[in-house]
């Protein structure tokens, strides 16, 4: 089979995420790098991709995997996507069969989210000085990070226009183009207020037809999601040689703090636009402080003095 049929699979294959499935780009990125990975893995093996895989040839690759040391997280993203490539080439009458159905994934390493503690972030947003336009900017950054929970995606999808001052709200434009409303603490719509005011219109203005994202970088462009991690990076190491948090984890701060302060778990899983409880239940783990706190206040004999 000519490498051009070869790659016209993964393109149809591509094309049938984005519209049937509304996969987001970083999606459809993801999958197009693991098919060209297994492509060339058989290309070292000499077997013909895609037809001649078999169940042989999937264990095959998955041995190529764990010599390749690959995180166990990877690996079962890896032959996830290959499922899936085999079960559209099935519904397409390509092939009768799915090489990768047995294959049992490798079981995820169970990670508590970081998350920061109140204390950590308050030396955060005093470290911003707000007669300097980018801290001004800077400090919207990390105050919607906290206050909202959004994705880096989501926030640099962000418009002036989605932000709603009199209700306190913010309009999230989230994965599959699902959209949600979410509430804004009056700390960050003060923030934002501030930068809007004075160096957003200023970094508007190097542009002569002005964006119309929230966040905009140094020239006037929209801010990218790689342009905020390096933001929050920059800070944080500014702040602490020891402090190692990335954006992600402001969404697991958020998450955290609103479930130790008693929200319950399904206005969290709206919040963070989740599509099922259970991603949202890796946060419900609690602080030593918070666990103590509970004991102290609920046990009839934890406090002497109490009884």
């Amino acid at each position: 089979m000519s490498e051009e049929n070869c790659t016209q699979y993964i393109n149809q294959f591509m094309q049938y995420l984005q519209v049937e499935k509304n996969a987001s780009a970083l999606t459809v990125q993801a999958y197009h790098k693991d098919l060209e990975d297994f492509k060339s893995f058989l290309q070292a093996e000499g077997i013909p991709f895609p037809f001649e895989v078999d169940t042989d040839v999937s264990r095959l690759y998955f041995n190529h995997l764990y010599e390749k040391n690959f995180h166990r997280a990877s690996t079962a993203r890896k032959i996830s996507v290959l499922r899936s490539f085999y079960k559209y080439l099935i519904r397409e009458e390509l092939l009768d069969t799915n090489p990768f159905t047995s294959s049992s994934l490798p079981k995820k390493d169970k990670k508590l989210p970081r998350f920061l503690y109140e204390q950590e972030l308050t030396i955060l947003f005093d470290s911003f000085d707000i007669n300097k336009d980018l801290d001004q900017r800077d400090l919207a950054i990390f105050e919607l990070l906290y206050a909202t929970g959004m994705r880096v995606s989501e926030m640099c999808r962000v418009e002036r226009r989605d932000i709603n001052e009199d209700l306190g709200t913010i309009l999230v434009k989230g994965k599959g183009a699902k959209e949600r409303y979410v509430p804004v603490g009056s700390f960050a719509l003060e923030a934002v207020s501030f930068y809007c005011k004075h160096a957003r219109e200023k970094l508007a203005n190097k542009k002569a037809v002005p964006e119309s994202a929230l966040l905009l970088n140094n020239k006037g462009g929209s801010l990218t999601e790689r342009g905020v991690r390096f933001i929050v990076n920059k800070r944080v190491k500014q702040v602490s040689y020891t402090l190692n948090i990335s954006p992600h984890d402001l969404r697991h701060t958020f998450a955290t703090h609103l479930l130790n302060q008693g929200a319950d778990l399904r206005s969290v899983q709206d919040l963070l636009g989740h599509a099922h409880l259970s991603t949202t239940q890796i946060y419900t783990h609690v602080t030593k402080d918070r666990l103590k706190e509970v004991y102290d206040n609920a046990h009839p004999r934890a406090d002497k003095e109490g009884g």
